[in-house]
């Protein structure tokens, strides 16, 4: 009995050994470096006017012109306004979740193994039905009131969405296959990482544009300046390697970019302040545009500040005297903004880097001509949507009806005359209201 458990357990190790040379890459050495691409990746209608120039310089106008598309789908999605960016944002972010998850089910369809890739859609549908639908719940609030069906899944919203969950936990372990269980919990992990990364980070993007497009445009562009920037500095000056992680990042593209971020962040901010299209929140419950007429938040509004000692002497020097400044507190605001998007964000693009290269790949897609995938372009864009979202919860936001009221919608009507009380008296003790 025993000589058969050992010889069980003999047959069953070279498996476990298996799954351990996938998880740990032992096939190559930690340190070696990821095997160079050939291919030649400039688009067909590019390569006869390309074709005499070396491939560092082909791959600077394939990703100069690329860029300038990008720019120009920017600018039409702020033409569009609020309801674009979402579906643009939601539109991304399933091709990010694909893109990463595709790179795991080449590792995983090896021994094909059931359902990793329906589950992994699975979770990601009920993410998006947790976190989209509370945010439906808040901006069409009127609109579920009136409709019973809509108001049930209102208020067992998050019932509804854990027992969604669990239908999908329940399902991965049925699908657990005998030898391979490390390799399929290594996957369930990969998947959630994934989900926090991906859907968490485009659902603060979209709170953060609800607040204003502002709060979307100016972060997003700072990081496509720093990145450009970046790019421009290291590419032409750029002698001093950075990091390990990505061998083609300098500390002079690094410091370029993030003193051209800085300036660009100030000017923009300051330019952007002045249009109450993109500095009024966003009310999608009762149309689809932007009410412009909206008081603008103290933000938004030209300020006399004092202009510090150490400054005035620099201002002397050129024949300046200037003791205030009107300026915006927003273009405040974005000086740490901009900060953090030239100095912290670029390690969204570092770690991105460090994965590609654990698993060597080049990029996480081919979908953009000289950038790669759409993952490739938003490693640091999710990074920057959860600082600028704890930042406006910090710094900006205050409560406001179109929140509050959800709230107040779900109380009982007894609960609901005593706030009203409680209300009417506060206002009365203050002065903003008559007595009676």
């Amino acid at each position: 009995m025993a000589d058969s458990s050992v010889r069980k357990r003999k047959v069953e190790q070279p498996s476990d050994k298996e799954d351990l040379d996938i998880l740990t890459d032992s096939s190559q050495t930690q340190n070696e470096p990821a095997p160079a691409t050939t291919k030649d990746e400039t688009p067909e209608f590019m390569k006869e006017a390309l074709k005499d120039l070396p491939p560092k310089w082909k791959n600077w106008w394939v990703r100069g012109l690329f860029t300038i598309v990008m720019f120009g789908f920017f600018a039409i999605l702020i033409y569009i306004g609020p309801i674009g960016f979402m579906f643009s944002v939601i539109l991304c972010q399933v091709k990010c979740f694909h893109e990463i998850i595709t790179i795991g089910h080449q590792v995983y369809k090896s021994y094909d193994l059931p359902w990793f890739r329906t589950l992994s859609w699975y979770f990601l549908i009920c993410s998006n039905y947790f976190f989209y639908g509370e945010t439906l719940a808040v901006h069409f609030s009127t609109l579920i009131q009136s409709e019973v069906y809509l108001t049930f899944l209102a208020k067992y919203h998050r019932m509804i969405s854990y027992m969604g969950y669990l239908v999908g936990f329940m399902l991965f372990v049925l699908s657990l296959v005998k030898k391979r269980y490390r390799l399929q919990f290594f996957m369930f992990g990969w998947t959630h990482v994934t989900l926090l990364i991906i859907v968490t980070q485009s659902h603060l993007l979209i709170q953060n544009m609800l607040e204003g497009l502002v709060w979307l445009i100016v972060p997003v562009s700072m990081v496509i300046c720093n990145d450009i920037m970046a790019y421009i500095c290291g590419f032409f000056f750029g002698r001093t390697p950075l990091i390990k992680l990505s061998p083609k990042k300098t500390w002079e593209g690094f410091i370029g970019g993030a003193i051209f971020t800085v300036i660009f962040g100030w000017f923009l901010s300051g330019f952007l302040s002045q249009f109450p299209y993109l500095t009024c929140p966003s009310d999608i419950s009762t149309s689809l545009n932007i009410d412009v007429d909206c008081k603008p938040l103290s933000i938004f509004v030209l300020q006399e500040y004092d202009v510090p000692l150490f400054i005035r002497v620099l201002l002397k020097m050129i024949s300046m005297d200037r003791a205030t400044v009107n300026i915006y507190p927003f273009q405040l605001h974005c000086l740490s903004i901009s900060i953090f998007s030239s100095s912290i964000a670029p390690f969204g693009g570092f770690f991105a880097s460090g994965f590609k290269r654990a698993f060597k790949i080049k990029d996480f897609g081919d979908i953009i001509p000289g950038h790669g995938g759409l993952m490739d372009r938003f490693d640091c864009q999710y990074l920057m949507a959860t600082f600028v979202n704890v930042y406006l919860s910090t710094f900006i936001k205050i409560p406001s009806p179109q929140k509050i009221l959800p709230i107040i919608a779900a109380m009982n009507p007894k609960d609901q005359l005593a706030l009203f009380e409680d209300l009417k008296t506060y206002l009365t003790n203050k002065g903003l209201v008559g007595k009676g």
